[in-house]
């Protein structure tokens, strides 16, 4: 007979007994393996949704050329609404479709408005400022726009600043053969000191151009929009290829299709003066340009005069 001893002992070593390791692992439960189909389709929605959003809802843009000064710099990014005017063939994200006449749920721009455009016969995108509408006439004489036989309103306003750096180098680049604009501020930094010329639509609308001289393009004969076109222009006046000069000049050819616009341009995101380097991070940061994200590029609203805009 057993003893409560006995049985104490016999307890202590029966939960002494390990169960070997092979038994413990059959005993977890098997790991799933990778479903790869899964994560496949799951990248593939994911880059359709970034697409689908990027083609028709709003898409980033690089300003590449000096045409939009002063509002624009080369290292500006914005962001293009694309749904404003409706969709064409060039809203997706590339111009890989058939080009069709016309857009879905279309509706023109309004005057004064900054605008993305694929030039007749290329993929490329340009972006300029919209003047003329459909059925409008438009005349360059001595630098000054005429619509429908007035001469916009014009003010003469302070010279702008623009801090010289390798995007903005105020001169070999456009600038030569009317000088140098580069002038040292009181910060002992440079500068690109610009005239500026503040231009007013019939509506009220307004936005500021540069004049830095004569120009090929300060002259351009009266013509009239035709249906669903618009006649497009830089605010850089003398240095900007838009509906004055030809497609073989890298221009617009004149006033262009409607559906030909790919957006509206809203507002700059963030600006780089060209310093920086895709292999060093920190450069990311110090080539940011202070003060540029966040400004909208919406024309300025002044009230109308009683004369009618003139």
């Amino acid at each position: 007979m057993l003893t409560d001893t006995d049985r104490s002992d016999a307890a202590d070593t029966h939960s002494d007994i390990v169960a070997p390791p092979a038994a413990l692992d059959a005993a977890k439960p098997a790991k799933p393996g990778t479903d790869w189909w899964s994560e496949i389709k799951a990248i593939f929605w994911l880059i359709l949704a970034v697409l689908a959003f990027h083609s028709f809802i709003a898409k980033p843009f690089y300003i590449p050329s000096e045409s939009m000064m002063p509002g624009l710099l080369v290292g500006d990014r914005l962001v293009v609404s694309k749904y404003p005017y409706g969709w064409s063939w060039v809203s997706p994200s590339f111009h890989i479709f058939p080009r069709w006449s016309g857009r879905i749920w279309g509706r023109m721009p309004e005057r004064g408005d900054v605008v993305i455009v694929t030039p007749p016969g290329e993929s490329s995108d340009y972006i300029k400022r919209v003047i003329g509408l459909p059925g409008d006439t438009i005349e360059v004489i001595g630098g000054r726009v005429f619509l429908n036989g007035r001469e916009l309103r014009t003010e003469q306003r302070p010279p702008t600043m623009i801090p010289v750096d390798i995007n903005t180098p105020c001169a070999g680049r456009g600038y030569d053969e009317y000088g140098d604009f580069r002038v040292r501020g009181a910060d002992g930094k440079l500068y690109c000191r610009l005239p500026v010329v503040r231009e007013y639509l019939p509506s009220g609308r307004y936005y500021d151009t540069l004049d830095l001289g004569r120009s090929t393009g300060d002259d351009f004969p009266r013509v009239t929009v035709p249906a669903n076109r618009v006649f497009l222009m830089g605010d850089n006046r003398d240095n900007s290829a838009d509906s004055r000069f030809p497609v073989s000049e890298l221009g617009l050819g004149g006033p262009v299709p409607w559906e030909n616009i790919g957006g509206r341009a809203e507002f700059i995101t963030f600006s780089l003066d060209g310093s920086s380097s895709y292999w060093n991070p920190i450069s990311w940061f110090t080539a940011l340009r202070s003060g540029r994200a966040g400004t909208s590029l919406r024309p300025g609203q002044a009230p109308v005069p009683a004369s009618g805009g003139r």
